[in-house]
């Protein structure tokens, strides 16, 4: 900054001459994927600017002095009916997600932290059914495209999923498109997930939305609001004290963030696992139990029978939707969700989008006020 606006030496008075023009810029010719011979299923091109002779002439360009776009096109293998909404609805931390948002042309916006560094992902419906046009910007675009399909859901396999209740049946057939994302992150899940423990979900997407806002950093790109990139692992380890306190995270969870973002490759790694084994590495920080471990496990290893126990609500609406009572603990839905072995976790989704849910009975937890204390 020091350096863009030192002062100017001083000259003598000269007439003053035509300004050079500044050289173009170089095309990208940086390949984003591997190309229809290597993943079923996609396209891709090399262009920096869509022209309106494009497919993607109608997706806003970067700025003339931005970071450049690089882009790519994703077709879902089976051919088969794809909501992009639901597949990425759960990465949104609540309407305020300073890293997430949904525009209203239909188009979704992600702001993430890669391992080679900040990006910006634009995803949108295309032209023709169930294919998504995406773009991404940033030292990390690439990355993100080369993983689009993982994030999109190709490695899900809905087919073997059979509804046996009639709430589970309804919502299959009302919500198809459903798939489940794998991001292949783990801290932009997991900090979220422990920042979730114990607390209303407003307190946990003010704090959230607080300390990204804080100690993010700007996303690339032309985003359409202020979208921020999460901090990375050394950032989150110098938080004040203070400051987490401001944002109204008790010292039990905040301790938990430190401990899992000292360990920040060790707990990256658990991506690439197989789920059982994702979950115990996550579980080996304390303060990290099964109900956090299944919750990131559920969004960054796409895992579809990762089943949240230990939730205070989600037992009543399981127990609710498949047998009415409202009442079931984490044993009776255990056995309730038998019947769906290998894909509990989508049974668990399709009961939340079937909005067959117990009505409220209890009033809501008060929202506590740490700073106030």
């Amino acid at each position: 900054m020091a350096g863009r606006f030192a002062p100017r030496p001083r000259t003598a008075p000269v007439s003053a001459p035509a300004l050079p023009t500044a050289p173009a810029l170089p095309a990208t010719t940086t390949e984003t994927a591997s190309g229809t011979a290597t993943v079923p299923g996609t396209e891709t091109a090399q262009a920096t600017e869509p022209t309106p002779a494009t497919p993607s002439a109608a997706l806003p360009s970067a700025p003339a002095c931005g970071p450049r776009a690089v882009h790519r096109r994703w077709t879902p293998p089976d051919g088969g009916p794809y909501d992009l909404a639901l597949v990425l609805g759960p990465l949104r931390r609540g309407p305020g997600d300073p890293t997430f948002q949904a525009a209203a042309d239909g188009s979704f916006w992600r702001a993430t932290r890669t391992p080679a560094g900040p990006a910006t992902l634009r995803a949108a419906p295309a032209s023709h059914a169930g294919a998504v046009e995406a773009q991404a910007w940033g030292p990390g675009a690439e990355w993100l495209l080369d993983h689009l399909p993982d994030l999109l859901g190709e490695a899900d396999d809905p087919s073997t999923f059979t509804p046996r209740h009639r709430a589970v049946l309804t919502a299959y057939r009302n919500r198809p498109g459903l798939r489940l994302c794998r991001t292949g992150l783990v801290l932009e899940s997991l900090i979220p997930s422990v920042l979730e423990q114990k607390v209303t979900t407003v307190e946990a997407y003010r704090a959230w939305r607080l300390l990204v806002r804080k100690y993010g950093e700007p996303a690339p790109g032309p985003t359409p609001t202020r979208l921020h990139v999460m901090p990375d692992a050394r950032t989150w380890a110098m938080i004040p004290s203070w400051e987490w306190h401001k944002a109204g995270v008790d010292a039990k969870r905040s301790s938990t963030i430190l401990r899992a973002v000292r360990v920040a490759a060790r707990m990256e790694e658990a991506a690439s696992m197989e789920p059982e084994q994702a979950a115990a590495r996550l579980q080996l920080i304390p303060g990290i139990g099964p109900w956090t471990a299944a919750e990131v496990i559920q969004r960054t290893n796409g895992a579809p029978d990762a089943v949240t126990v230990g939730d205070l609500h989600l037992p009543g609406i399981v127990g609710h939707a498949l047998a009415n009572d409202r009442h079931a603990d984490d044993e009776t839905m255990l056995k309730l969700l038998a019947p769906y072995a290998g894909h509990r976790h989508r049974a668990i989704r399709l009961i939340l989008l079937s909005g067959h849910t117990p009505p409220r009975r209890a009033p809501r937890m008060p929202i506590r006020n740490f700073a106030g204390m």
